[in-house]
């Protein structure tokens, strides 16, 4: 790494370390690898997560606090997506790595 990145990855670790704290609860990487597909309601990341209603509420009020997801409401229900760029960039860099295939459903180049 030449020293300049070196200077950047120091600026930034703390950040970066807290992201990866946050995302090292099983239940909130399952749910931030739903919500690759995009906008989805808390029923359908229920669905596609296999995380239960209870624990799901938890985990995402933990994602809104980090400031990793953003929700908006229509009538009853709430509709979350990841807000953050680097977060998506990240996500698809672990599918690839830990899954062989983009979250695009696309395979590496």
């Amino acid at each position: 790494m030449a020293d300049g990145n070196t200077d950047i990855v120091r600026a930034k670790a703390t950040e970066v370390a807290g992201l990866m704290k946050t995302l090292s609860h099983p239940n909130r990487l399952l749910i931030a690898c739903e919500l690759m597909k995009g906008e989805l309601s808390v029923s359908d990341i229920e669905a596609g997560s296999g995380v239960r209603q209870p624990v799901l509420s938890r985990e995402l009020a933990r994602l809104r606090d980090e400031d990793l997801v953003e929700t908006r409401r229509e009538s009853k229900a709430i509709f979350y997506s990841l807000k953050d760029g680097r977060l998506k960039q990240l996500m698809e860099v672990l599918c690839l790595a830990f899954g062989g295939m983009a979250a695009s459903g696309l395979p590496p180049r």
